[in-house]
């Protein structure tokens, strides 16, 4: 019969050998699931109508848990807007590896844009509004900047690859070929969200005829 001081032994080894989080990551981890919650609370109701409070109701956390993690509203939304980066800067990047020719490019970035338009845009609603109060907000400057910089690169990616597969080189500039795919995105997006039928299919209409052009 085993008796439970040879058990005790074992139990207290196992669970010593089990790895510890580091306080320094359960308080960024911490940081980053605020900023989801805030990313849906901004998502849903904009910057202007958006206060700690709302963004709390968004967590499993209180109103009053947030100044630990967070210097003010504005610190959080910063997070917030970095957090949102990750998930949008490399998007067309599987795309762009994957392509074989510059017709299959052309299908595969118009099928992302047509996914991400319909699946997520809130979430593009929420980057058009952050990136217009940068205009007035002095704090959100250099991380919009940062933001829209790393949208530049990425749009560049596939510009340039279509042009490489197509055995051609860019006319343009990297920030006009932003400027101008970004500018038909926006206003498309506008036109989806008003519950016009013919958006989506008008983007990539205009984004097919736009993108031979460019190069």
């Amino acid at each position: 019969m085993t008796r439970q001081d040879d058990i005790a032994p074992t139990a207290t080894k196992q669970r010593s050998a089990r790895p510890r989080r580091n306080p320094v990551d359960k308080y960024e981890a911490r940081r980053v699931e605020l900023a989801e919650a805030a990313l849906k609370a901004l998502a849903e109701l904009g910057y202007a109508k958006t206060s700690l409070r709302e963004i709390a109701q968004k967590s499993e956390f209180t109103h009053a848990v947030l100044p630990y993690y967070f210097e003010d509203k504005l610190d959080l939304i910063r997070c917030s807007i970095r957090h949102l980066k990750a998930q949008c800067a490399t998007r067309y990047d599987v795309v762009t590896a994957a392509a074989q020719s510059s017709e299959e490019l052309m299908n595969g970035f118009l099928d992302k844009l047509a996914e991400t338009i319909r699946d997520e845009p809130q979430m593009h609603c929420l980057w058009y509004d952050l990136r217009a109060q940068a205009l007035f907000e002095e704090a959100f400057r250099d991380v919009v900047n940062e933001i829209d910089k790393s949208l530049e690169d990425m749009v560049w990616r596939v510009v340039t690859r279509y042009a490489e597969l197509g055995g051609g080189q860019p006319t343009i500039t990297p920030g006009a070929a932003y400027a101008l795919l970004d500018g038909l995105f926006q206003k498309h997006l506008l036109r989806h969200i008003s519950d016009d039928p013919n958006a989506v299919s008008d983007l990539l209409d205009e984004v097919r005829t736009l993108l031979p052009r460019l190069i």
